[in-house]
């Protein structure tokens, strides 16, 4: 829903202009506050981080853009692009007195970490897996017709455990049969293994519209205090999780994961999103969650039921790692 920002600023308890820092900026952003949250003027961060700005439709969209990252953000929306790949925001774009202004929260978890990532200490290296297949044993997942997407998320494990190993990493699955293994369990399977990044397998699936409805999204933890992207039922919206002492790490992996697929596979982007799904909610490492696709759809759904598909599903899954782990690693 489109924000009307006059009537916007009138209902909220509060509405200070004041100068914040910027995090990695070098001089003061002017910023609102409306009810406890920051959010920083675009014009100044895009100047202290060397990024230009110019309007592609006046007061509606607009892109930001220098030598390596190119920008795009809509006015009262959460849905942005960097670099041709779609990104969900925290908290929407707000346009203030001819002037347009994000969240402080979402410049430092949502921008940042893609445009400008931190490098880990030197001699971290990302050198071992976990991989978890979703579902299993008495919890089928999603089903299309006798199609159980617990099956096909652990062959879709074993594809890309054979590409990593291939690569030269280690791999940790947290379930190797059709066996019922408990949220809690699985990321826990990561720490005892010392595993250094967890990525868990999905398959989506659409109760209406499934013809329609089809495309790849690739979620990460949401940081405390804000709204996810998918918040059935989720809860614990102001409390921080393991899993969010890694929030920027996070986002990177869950960027490069989806920047990958989009490029392996030509499927429809949905969008990189957050939700505090338990198996990241616990994880202490860097994690992600990849919906690789719609079962339900008649045409997607034929593909990933084939095995050469899913070795390119892999092959894109295994990039976005080594991706990740070249922009971390010093």
């Amino acid at each position: 829903m489109r924000f009307a920002v006059t009537s916007f600023l009138l209902v909220t308890l509060a509405l200070a202009l004041r100068a914040a820092s910027v995090p990695n900026a070098a001089h003061p952003a002017e910023a609102l506050r409306i009810s406890g949250l920051e959010y920083v003027r675009l014009a100044d961060w895009a100047k202290t981080n060397s990024f230009d700005l110019r309007w592609l439709k006046k007061d509606e969209s607009l892109q930001l853009s220098n030598r390596l990252s190119k920008l795009t953000l809509t006015v009262d929306h959460r849905e942005t692009q960097i670099n041709g790949i779609e990104v969900w925001l925290l908290f929407p774009v707000l346009l203030h007195n001819g002037n347009v202004y994000l969240s402080q929260i979402d410049l430092r978890t949502s921008l940042l970490p893609i445009v400008s990532p931190t490098k880990a200490r030197r001699g971290i290296k990302i050198k071992t897996v976990c991989l978890d297949p979703g579902h299993g044993g008495k919890d089928p997942g999603n089903q299309t017709g006798s199609n159980q997407e617990k099956s096909y998320t652990l062959l879709l494990a074993q594809e890309v455990r054979q590409q990593l190993i291939r690569a030269g990493l280690k791999v940790v699955l947290t379930r190797t049969t059709d066996t019922f293994i408990e949220l809690p369990t699985r990321p826990d399977v990561a720490k005892r293994r010392n595993a250094d990044l967890f990525v868990s397998l999905h398959f989506n699936s659409a109760d209406g519209s499934r013809d329609s409805v089809q495309g790849a999204e690739v979620y990460c933890l949401t940081p405390a205090g804000a709204p996810s992207t998918n918040a059935q039922g989720e809860g614990g919206g102001a409390k921080s999780f393991p899993g969010n002492r890694y929030n920027e790490k996070n986002l990177l992996l869950a960027y490069q994961m989806q920047k990958a697929v989009m490029r392996n596979l030509g499927t429809e982007d949905r969008g990189l999103r957050r939700a505090r799904f338990a198996v990241l909610r616990d994880a202490v490492m860097p994690a992600t969650l990849i919906e690789a696709g719609f079962m339900s759809h008649p045409t997607e759904g034929r593909r990933i039921f084939n095995s050469a598909y899913r070795q390119k599903m892999a092959k894109a899954i295994v990039e976005g790692v080594l991706a990740y782990k070249r922009q971390v690693e010093m």
